[in-house]
């Protein structure tokens, strides 16, 4: 198991000029960007795990992927992807549960039955969160935003302890590489902190940002992801 608190050197990320890893030769591989929240997901799992020698990195440039990814990797040329037991398979959160299954490390699934079902049903809405903020960004933001992050404010008082599930879980792993970004966003463009009024918010992101699994994977320029956002969303060049 990786030793906690090592900071991982990243692997470079792969161009068209790449060549690419000796593929299918029995190495798991993650293919993945440095700037996904997707594939930041897979990441943290892996981190969280102890698998840094068993799973290896692929970072790739996602405004320009080398061709050998979409013709003898993964078709739909979308990361994340695993490659693992000579298939791949891709889709962050069917990869989260895939890799918490299927290798060793502490387990991201709690044994309480009624923890399981609350995590599913918030692993459900992540999606539905995602696209109300995302959509705000064209309208009022901190205003259209406040049922959503209020769900999750009331969602991390069901259970005692600092996450949604109580203790660390793939819960977590799902909502925290979007919070990352969507704090910055709102504390850069609007001048707005998401967790004001949000205690267990509050509390939640503090505890995270001392996760080593975490704090390895975080945006090493969150100014990007506001760059996107200006122009995607507000057409700012």
């Amino acid at each position: 198991m990786a030793t906690i608190g090592v900071q991982e050197i990243r692997p470079p990320t792969l161009s068209p000029t790449s060549e690419p890893p000796p593929l299918f030769d029995g190495t798991t591989r993650l293919y993945m960007s440095y700037t996904c929240p997707f594939a930041q997901r897979v990441w943290i799992t892996r981190n969280h795990k102890g698998l840094q020698e068993k799973i290896k990195l692929v970072p790739l440039d996602l405004q320009n992927k080398p061709a050998w990814y979409k013709e003898k990797v993964y078709p739909e040329n979308k990361v994340p992807s695993l490659e693992h037991n000579g298939k791949v398979i891709g889709e962050s959160i069917d990869l989260i549960k895939y890799v918490d299954t299927n290798f060793e490390g502490p387990s991201l699934v709690p044994n309480d039955p009624a923890k399981k079902e609350f995590g599913e049903e918030l692993i459900k809405y992540v999606d539905t969160f995602t696209k109300d903020v995302f959509g705000s960004f064209k309208g009022e933001p901190v205003i259209q935003t406040t049922a959503s992050f209020d769900y999750l404010e009331n969602a991390l008082g069901k259970f005692d302890g600092p996450f949604f599930l109580g203790e660390f879980s793939l819960v977590d792993i799902v909502y925290i590489p979007f919070i990352e970004r969507f704090q910055f966003a709102f504390s850069e463009l609007y001048k707005h902190d998401i967790t004001a009024g949000r205690p267990k918010f509050a509390i939640w992101i503090e505890e995270l940002n001392k996760n080593d699994a975490y704090k390895q994977t975080k945006l090493a320029d969150p100014q990007e992801f506001v760059a996107f956002i200006k122009k995607i969303f507000l057409g700012q060049k």
